[in-house]
């Protein structure tokens, strides 16, 4: 689904579009595009991560649930980038940025995770407090289209306030049960 949105190719047109938006927030997906099997079903992937597991006899689960969180995250927090831009361009514009492209903002913003969301306003970096002690951004993909609306919209009336720091719309400290 990244196809669908538009993509910024250097650290210099990343660094425009968060300069040029005087009204809108500016929501950013840093992460990896080239990987292929992000474009793919999720039977599809499913089923070459089982092959994968087979013929590799890999006997940690957590090994192949990590490797598939990590092909499955881009192509899942792209569905709902691209489901909800028509809904949200009038106070909300999103790009897409390759970070092994643009490498330019890996070590600023620490940009390790396969899927990175961040929200800006008037050439500022707009904070959220999910609750889960990172405040600079999201890392895990979001799969309620509502959800993200809702996180959207939270951070545009904070940021048009003049706050720095947002207060989500939803307490992610209990996302993962341990």
């Amino acid at each position: 689904m990244s196809y669908l949105l538009p993509h910024l190719h250097s650290g210099w047109a990343v660094d425009q579009a968060i300069l040029a938006e005087e009204e809108r927030l500016v929501v950013i997906r840093f992460g990896h595009d080239w990987d292929e099997t992000c474009m793919q079903n999720q039977q599809i992937l499913v089923a070459d991560v089982l092959v994968y597991v087979v013929f590799c006899k890999v006997r940690s689960f957590a090994y192949v649930e990590s490797q598939l969180l990590e092909v499955t995250m881009p192509r899942l927090m792209d569905e709902v980038l691209a489901s909800v831009a028509e809904t949200i361009k009038n106070f909300a514009v999103i790009y897409l940025v390759d970070i092994t492209e643009v490498p330019d903002f890996n070590t600023m913003y620490e940009l390790y995770d396969p899927s990175t969301v961040m929200f800006f306003f008037r050439n500022k970096h707009i904070m959220i407090d999910l609750g889960t002690g990172n405040n600079n951004k999201i890392n895990w993909a979001l799969k309620d289209k509502q959800e993200f609306i809702d996180i959207v919209e939270t951070v545009y009336r904070g940021a048009r306030k003049g706050r720095g720091l947002v207060i989500a719309p939803k307490d992610y400290s209990t996302k993962y049960r341990y």
